[in-house]
């Protein structure tokens, strides 16, 4: 198939307008970076490792929701949010589950990142400062994941991956939102504000060190 002018002109059209999109979309999420650029193809190149680390990424969302339920249960606004962003995290690993073996990639233990463990290290210990801190994490992780859902959705070329990391979006974006709604109900929009740049700062800092192995959050 051959191209003329007009189409090339389209691409470069459609290129900028997603460039432009990406900028937004960090935005939107409270994130204070975007990917770097080097991310999307380590992960094109190591794809099975990073759709293992997924499965194991949803996983653990579901634990954390759930451990949230079984610490705070004096907070009745946690429960019914909490409960159904912990089955929505399970139906996202069991999908992740039937894309690895449809690959014919066996679900093992993968060496996590660490992105995670560097986030909670900056958890306050006095309440409600804490659950505050744990809210807004986990509302970034879910800003970060979609963030990477989308360059996957973009970048993969295998169509069904595509379709399944497009198909997330909407979901994380409002996991991000359900979190950072949840931490509204503890302290004034001020402060809420003011700790979720913050984190947000940090979190830009984490997700850019070098790691020698690619993850969904690090690499």
């Amino acid at each position: 198939m051959k191209f003329g002018p007009a189409d090339g002109r389209r691409r470069r059209i459609d290129r900028s307008r997603r460039a432009s999109f990406a900028i937004d979309f960090a935005a939107v999420l409270h994130l204070a970076c975007n990917t770097s650029p080097e991310w999307l193809p380590r992960a094109r190149a190591h794809l099975d490792e990073v759709l293992l680390d997924h499965a194991h990424c949803e996983k653990k969302a579901a634990g954390a929701a759930v451990k949230l339920l079984f610490s705070y249960p004096h907070y009745r606004f946690l429960q019914e949010p909490l409960a159904e962003l912990a089955r929505e995290e399970l139906e996202h690993f069991g999908q992740v589950l039937a894309h690895l073996d449809a690959r014919g990639i066996r679900y093992e233990n993968i060496r996590p990142g660490p992105y995670g463990m560097a986030l909670h290290k900056l958890t306050r210990r006095e309440e409600p400062n804490r659950l505050v801190d744990i809210l807004l994490i986990s509302a970034l992780i879910e800003a970060r994941s979609c963030e990477r859902f989308r360059l996957l959705a973009d970048g993969v070329e295998d169509p069904e991956l595509e379709a399944f990391y497009r198909s997330l979006l909407a979901c994380e974006a409002r996991h991000h939102g359900i979190y950072v709604e949840l931490a509204a109900k503890l302290v004034d929009s001020d402060a809420l504000d003011h700790r979720l740049a913050e984190l947000a700062e940090s979190e830009a800092v984490i997700v850019s060190q070098p790691c020698d192995w690619v993850r969904l959050h690090a690499g």
